[in-house]
């Protein structure tokens, strides 16, 4: 199955159902709520086929060995648990949970200087566990980049649990240029601007770089907008470990990207490929965690076309749609 597939293919649920499964999680607690998190594990693991097949192809490159329905169903209830628990982390109750923080420093470093910092994140583990880092500096500004029409049903329980982040939003549904602007300001209000940067959309221009052994599409246009922006890049990997235990990790991967014309295509292929490392680095450590439930290696994407501003800002609202669907 191809992403383009797996978009197509009916959500487990929808706006009634992420409205349940909140109100079980507010009104119940975290403990009773992670009962639910069996019968859905075993939905996904009995009817949604495609969705198994793509974790166990995958498990099977994480793994280094055939991997076993138990092994599924770990993988779907791993998935299952951070979604769960963006309720919590979101609506503040970071009390609930045990985030183990490391690259803080470095972090820190660039935004007490007041330079904004773009945060690179992935479908591997829990954005959403970067909530730990206003308990420790409640100053810090965090920006997030998302298509609120396509995530209406996210949009709408974010702006309940969390107004300031949900009024923070960066919509990338508004126009190519205008999402460029919107993170430059964001950037030089001092704040951090976090986007997801390992999925190559269907039609979205792309590299392929080694990942758990075999070539893997990576999107270019992060790469773009960074060199454009001349921004401080970091990487973020938010990972579940079990029970109520994340581990938060920042990486410091450039403090300007610098994509000259002349090698655009060398320079953006050593980033992509320095990227997928990092990432399979990650996968390794906590196979899990990996939440691209399709087949990530093969899909068709097209070469990369010369440096545009406005062009790069477009594939990345298109990309960035899928935001709240991980």
């Amino acid at each position: 199955m191809s992403e383009a597939d797996w978009k197509r293919r009916p959500e487990g649920g929808g706006r009634a159902a992420i409205r349940l499964i909140a109100a079980i999680a507010r009104h119940g607690g975290r403990g009773i709520a992670r009962l639910c998190l069996y019968p859905i594990t075993a939905y996904f693991l009995l009817v949604r086929g495609a969705e198994r097949r793509a974790s166990r192809a995958y498990l099977g490159r994480a793994l280094g060995r055939r991997a076993g329905l138990w092994d599924v169903a770990r993988h779907i209830h791993t998935f299952a648990a951070t979604i769960l628990d963006r309720v919590f982390l979101l609506g503040g109750r970071m009390d609930l949970f045990d985030i183990r923080t490391d690259g803080t420093r470095e972090l820190l470093e660039q935004l007490d200087q007041g330079r904004g910092v773009l945060l690179f994140g992935s479908h591997l583990g829990s954005f959403d566990a970067l909530r730990a880092l206003g308990r420790q500096r409640p100053d810090l500004k965090l920006r997030v980049l998302l298509d609120r029409a396509h995530n209406a049903a996210i949009t709408e329980l974010l702006a309940e649990l969390d107004p300031g982040l949900a009024a923070g939003i960066i919509d990338a549904g508004q126009g190519g240029p205008a999402v460029v602007l919107a993170i430059q300001q964001a950037l030089e209000e001092g704040a951090m601007v976090a986007l997801l940067v390992d999925r190559a959309r269907p039609g979205e221009t792309a590299l392929h770089a080694p990942l758990l052994g075999a070539p893997a599409p990576f999107p270019t246009a992060p790469w773009l907008i960074a060199s454009v922006l001349k921004a401080p890049v970091m990487l973020a990997f938010g990972l579940y470990r079990g029970g109520n235990r994340y581990d938060l990790l920042f990486e410091p991967f450039a403090p300007a990207l610098e994509v000259p014309r002349a090698q655009r295509a060398e320079a953006l292929s050593a980033l992509v490929h320095r990227y997928a490392g990092r990432l399979e680095h990650h996968l390794r450590g906590a196979p899990w965690n990996w939440f691209n439930f399709y087949d990530f290696w093969h899909s068709e994407v097209p070469h990369p076309a010369p440096l545009d501003a406005g062009g790069v800002a477009g594939r990345l609202r298109q990309r960035a749609g899928d935001g709240g669907r991980r």
